[in-house]
């Protein structure tokens, strides 16, 4: 399936399915994680389990695998001591899809390129660490780097993934956008004391409005939510569907994070989350899957929703 035979299929307002959380089910099946870059390295020394979750992805019915390279930007890896090992583990993680791809006998699997705007976070927390970071104008360079590499090992499309920063977002869309490619946004949103919602990051509240303004300044060929949970996304969709009128994402988390583990508790059954994407595609969501914490099984709960 070309990204043209995609675009024709979202025109025709088709449905597709994305995998799940393949960070977390790195974890889950006994892969460390590092401190800072956190999934950025795991796959690299254990291709055969991360094969293994994307082959489960795709038996469960996904349309796209994303790549496991969400925090596999240099400055993250360098912090963990990978740092010069930045181009085996991130083409390692793109080759590794493919691979599982072809031995599932599913060529026509488009393949995402995951690029975050994640620096450094406070062990323990998820809160961001921004004295750590290096400023903006190396954070820009790392996220510009690892674009252009996904990009030429062969990724299909970029999909920004936990965008939530003011100051950040625009670095990693800014390396999105030049690499040439299909560029699909994921926001991520919580909901405030008072009830409404803001943008995902912990302080200061930002309201979710001004976290999606951001795409009156690029051009995206989808948007939506991701790692949020599942009862936000509606509201949070509410919003973003006055600042975006083409195709919806929407792939939640469950669970929560406390670096560098996610915390499997309360995470959300597959036939509740199925009661919840069904609403968002009778709202006009067209690619539906699971983020942190949600599993093949998941994914599989969410297959009859193709279209």
């Amino acid at each position: 399936m070309s990204y043209a035979a995609v675009e024709d299929r979202l025109r025709r307002g088709g449905v597709l399915l994305l995998d799940g959380g393949t960070s977390t089910e790195l974890e889950k099946r006994g892969v460390s994680m590092a401190p800072q870059a956190w999934c950025g390295a795991a796959g690299v020394d254990n291709e055969e389990v991360l094969a293994a979750i994307h082959r489960d992805y795709l038996d469960a019915g996904a349309e796209i695998l994303t790549a496991n390279t969400y925090a596999s930007n240099r400055l993250l890896l360098a912090m963990d001591g990978f740092g010069e090992r930045f181009e085996e583990i991130v083409r390692g993680a793109v080759q590794t899809a493919k691979r599982a791809r072809d031995e599932a006998g599913r060529p026509e699997v488009l393949l995402a390129g995951s690029l975050s705007h994640r620096g450094p976070v406070v062990a323990g927390t998820a809160r961001p660490d921004n004295a750590a970071a290096g400023g903006k104008d190396a954070m820009a360079e790392a996220f510009r780097e690892l674009a252009l590499l996904l990009r030429d090992e062969g990724c299909d499309l970029i999909l920004l993934e936990m965008m939530y920063d003011p100051e950040r977002m625009p670095l990693a869309f800014d390396a999105a956008a030049e690499t040439g490619l299909p560029v699909w946004a994921g926001f991520s949103a919580r909901r405030g004391a008072d009830g409404r919602v803001l943008g995902f990051g912990p302080e200061p509240d930002t309201p979710f409005e001004a976290i999606v303004s951001i795409l009156a300044d690029y051009e995206v060929a989808a948007a939506g939510l991701m790692h949020s949970q599942a009862n936000v996304v509606g509201d949070a969709l509410a919003i973003l569907r006055e600042r975006h009128d083409g195709p919806l994402l929407a792939y939640p988390d469950s669970g929560f994070f406390r670096s560098p583990h996610w915390v499997f508790e309360n995470v959300i059954p597959p036939a509740e989350l199925r009661r919840f994407a069904e609403d968002w595609v009778a709202g006009g969501v067209q690619v539906v899957g699971g983020c942190c914490g949600l599993s093949p099984e998941h994914v599989a709960a969410l297959a009859p929703l193709r279209r």
